[in-house]
């Protein structure tokens, strides 16, 4: 879990737009997609892990994953969740 401190301070690198915690919901829709082996990051690359935590845009439409605690702030790593 991340520390509230750190999600406080963190924002979209893109939009500038605050983030929050992706809800159960929201990671449970991405990971079937992710599971189906149709769903791909903003660089265009397949996304093949399952995503436990993850940093949702204020909007709802840029996902962020966390790898191993560590939020994933880069762009092209993103997931546009409504393209």
């Amino acid at each position: 879990m991340l520390d509230s401190k750190l999600l406080e301070i963190l924002c979209c690198p893109e939009t500038r737009q605050s983030l929050t915690l992706a809800s159960a919901d929201v990671l449970a829709q991405v990971n079937a997609k992710i599971s189906a082996g149709d769903f791909k990051n903003r660089a265009g690359r397949a996304v093949s892990f399952a995503i436990a935590e993850a940093l949702l845009s204020q909007d709802g439409k840029r996902l962020y994953p966390v790898v191993d605690g560590i939020p994933v702030m880069l762009i092209d790593e993103s997931i546009l969740l409504n393209p």
